[in-house]
């Protein structure tokens, strides 16, 4: 397996993961005894331990290497998961949550900057092929868990099968991931134990806002949303969820030449629109046909804005390439976790639709911080 093909596989067993835990959110709500809003609070241990692992994930990095920093969040993730589903308490949740987070992010960092230096290596953008794992394993999820669910297959078997393969996946494959060299222009001061965002990426960490709520959205709750607002089954339930992440995965894998002959700012905009457009389908859908249409719209909108940001803070030169990865990081996380527990507390006191019209007062931010992109 070629050195790149391995941090593909990294990023959809580490989606493939997260999607299955969330895959059974709508069960472990009713496990946890909790409403809408209760469960937001649960899962802003997510929000908490991602800040954390993003602040300290370029030090760690730097003193662990690169297949360290892979392998041991990869398993720590899996085995996070699965103990979700026998969680007694949210108090219980909410901890396994905060870990769960933390390994998730210098997971993250560690994935993007070897993205980066791989695809200067191959002299060509790869950035969100890679991503495209990343909704690809998603998407894997949903199908897996509106299945186990259909056939009513208990969440804490299915979550622990998942951390099985992926832990024998990074004993027999993961191990063998062969580090790529830096960029040569790659900053190289020291390292700072803590990596904050810059003034000079602020436009950065708000291009990636819009994007990132509405995947935060789209994966936490597409199925509470299908559920609520239209009675549907598991398996229909499941239809938005998959179709979010597939249009995400398709989009993401046939980004990066569309993105080297239209650049990012130019690519990022008209991906911002589709993402209004579908969560404006979202709100005001009549039927779940419509609803899941725009789940699908969105997922295409949110699909290469992110990877895209990514490799404009990698190809910075004023700190470490790791730094500034783990900062635009923080920002797009904490977004990504700490939105959708939020949206939830919306949900709960003017309904579950009224949760995605926060996308869009986003989207035109981001919009107008398009500029950013092209910045050095």
């Amino acid at each position: 397996m070629r050195p790149h093909h391995q941090l593909y596989l990294c990023f959809f067993l580490l989606s493939l993961t997260v999607g299955s835990m969330f895959s059974r959110l709508p069960d472990i709500q009713v496990a946890l005894g909790v409403n809408k809003a209760s469960l937001g609070l649960v899962l802003i241990g997510l929000s908490c331990g991602a800040f954390i692992g993003l602040t300290i994930a370029a030090p760690i990095i730097a003193r662990f290497g690169v297949r360290l920093s892979i392998m041991v969040p990869l398993a720590v993730v899996s085995i996070c998961a699965s103990l979700i589903s026998i969680a007694s308490h949210p108090a219980i949740a909410f901890g396994t949550l905060f870990i769960l987070g933390v390994f998730i992010s210098v997971l993250e960092v560690c994935l993007n900057l070897e993205t980066d230096r791989h695809s200067a290596m191959l002299e060509r953008g790869i950035m969100s092929r890679a991503h495209s794992m990343w909704s690809g394993g998603f998407f894997v999820a949903a199908i897996i868990g509106s299945g186990f669910r259909d056939m009513q297959i208990a969440t804490s078997g299915h979550l622990l099968l998942i951390a099985l393969v992926v832990i024998l996946v990074v004993v027999l494959v993961v191990s063998k991931i062969v580090p790529a060299t830096a960029r040569a222009e790659e900053a190289q001061s020291a390292t700072p134990i803590f990596a904050l965002p810059t003034v000079e990426m602020v436009g950065l960490c708000i291009v990636v806002a819009a994007p990132m709520l509405a995947e935060g959205a789209g994966v936490d709750w597409s199925l509470i949303y299908m559920r609520d607002a239209f009675g549907t089954d598991p398996w229909t339930s499941g239809m938005a969820l998959s179709g979010f992440t597939l249009a995400m995965a398709i989009a993401r894998w046939f980004a990066d030449p569309i993105v080297d002959h239209f650049g990012r700012k130019r690519t990022a905009g008209v991906l911002l629109g589709l993402t209004g457009i579908g969560a404006a389908m979202i709100i005001f859908a009549p039927a779940p046909m419509v609803a899941i249409a725009g789940f699908v719209i969105m997922g295409i909108g949110c699909s290469a804005v992110y990877p895209i940001t990514i490799s404009a803070a990698a190809q910075r030169t004023d700190r470490p390439a790791a730094v500034n990865v783990a900062a635009l990081g923080q920002s797009a996380f904490v977004i990504l976790f700490l939105g959708p527990p939020l949206l939830g507390f919306i949900a709960e006191h003017f309904g579950v639709r009224s949760a995605y019209l926060a996308c869009l007062p986003l989207v035109v931010a981001s919009l107008l911080f398009l500029n950013s992109l092209d910045k050095k």
